[in-house]
């Protein structure tokens, strides 16, 4: 009987813990076995031309979670967990070469419906849609339809802003003032939806007068990535909702993702409620009739997907992107600087991390790309409590 008790005691632990290790393995498995399954054929949908498009096969991979990488797994479940208890609600992904280390969804997209939310989930993206538009501006770059170089009066010749490019647009060199600002003062009826258009005419009748002349320093300003929507639209011929969607959307396998313009449609049908207090919903502002410098619409997933589309060279060339990816500002620090749409920090040479943060009526977005290691990392937010984060804290619990 001693014997047997010895035995037990001795084999039951180890038993345990392999059962353990097997079923965190399996929780990964699951999804990914799905997602495998359900791919088998591409989803269609119709557009509004009655074409058929197509997504290509492309679906997160989930990481094998073993030794060091189930580690991660469980301390990043750890803290995210403790954050939800204090409020937190999002959707959090953190991925190695592709691959899902740690994904979750916490909380709800609708407070009221208790509705949950999950990795499907698509969040108003704030500034984080600034890298997409650049993305944009660049597909028809590599079409040979337009150059970052061209003055922005080839395409606007009415804006009483000499010597701006699309270039200073894209990397906030313009010295542009702020649209949201001078809309706020002298838009007409809010009530009314402004449109890219409308920013346009505003500076036509008013001749704000620029916070720099072109080129002198970096300055953030909406109003370059709202010029930069409405440039996309006259070089294309499309709306710019229609030519992300056929060219970065679908090429880039991104299902959930959508761009909300309040010109189209005065009620946002989109599932996920922004919160600007711990019921109160946040305003659908007449602002969000612009779009290029916000309004879209992606999951944690979606993006997972258009930060590996970029290392296979979709939607633009990898020359492209090297140029979207180098600092334009000798005026700002190596750790904290800009490209044609990113921000930038180069720190560390051997892994440059290309990013983009957003806020925007109750959303908070990360979206942080470690090109050196290879590592992912995407938090959505759609409320304000517990949702400001450092993005260097961010990357050093990876």
């Amino acid at each position: 009987m001693r014997r047997l008790k010895k035995f037990m005691h001795r084999v039951f632990p180890t038993m345990i813990s392999s059962i353990r290790q097997y079923l965190r393995v399996a929780l990964f498995l699951v999804p990914l076995a799905f997602l495998t399954v359900t791919g088998c054929k591409s989803p269609t949908t119709t557009n509004e031309g009655g074409v058929e498009e197509t997504f290509p096969d492309v679906f997160p991979k989930f990481a094998l979670l073993t030794g060091e990488k189930a580690k991660m797994a469980d301390s990043l479940r750890h803290h995210f967990d403790k954050l939800a208890k204090s409020g937190f609600n999002g959707t959090v992904l953190f991925a190695e070469k592709g691959e899902v280390v740690f994904s979750k969804a916490y909380g709800y997209a609708n407070l009221k419906t208790k509705d949950s939310l999950t990795m499907s989930s698509a969040f108003q993206l704030a500034s984080v849609s600034k890298p997409i538009t650049a993305l944009a501006v660049l597909v028809l770059k590599d079409d040979g339809k337009l150059s970052v170089d061209d003055s922005v009066q080839k395409y606007i010749p009415e804006l009483p802003y000499p010597g701006i490019t699309i270039r200073h647009l894209l990397t906030h060199r313009s010295g542009l003032p702020n649209y949201m600002y001078f809309a706020e003062e002298d838009w007409y009826n809010k009530d009314i939806p402004l449109k890219n258009r409308d920013v346009i005419d505003l500076m036509v009748k008013n001749q704000y007068k620029p916070y720099y002349l072109p080129d002198r320093r970096y300055n953030y300003s909406n109003t370059n990535y709202a010029l930069l929507a409405y440039i996309v639209e006259q070089v294309s011929g499309m709306k710019f909702e229609d030519f992300v969607r056929k060219r970065i959307f679908i090429p880039c396998g991104m299902r959930d993702a959508s761009i909300y313009n309040k010109n189209m449609s005065a009620v946002n049908t989109n599932p996920v409620v922004g919160y600007i207090s711990r019921t109160g919903e946040a305003e659908n502002t007449f602002m969000n009739g612009v779009v290029g410098d916000k309004g879209v619409y992606c999951s944690a997933f979606d993006l997972l997907m258009l930060d590996q589309a970029l290392y296979a060279g979709k939607p633009v060339s990898q020359a492209t992107l090297h140029e979207a990816f180098t600092p334009h500002h000798k005026d700002l620090r190596i750790n904290d600087n800009y490209g044609l749409g990113w921000r930038l920090d180069f720190t560390e040479p051997w892994n440059k991390v290309i990013y983009h943060t957003g806020w925007w009526k109750g959303f908070r977005t990360y979206f942080i790309r470690e090109t050196g290691e290879q590592r992912t990392i995407i938090v959505l937010c759609n409320t304000m409590r517990a949702s400001r984060f450092n993005t260097k804290e961010l990357r050093e619990r990876f």
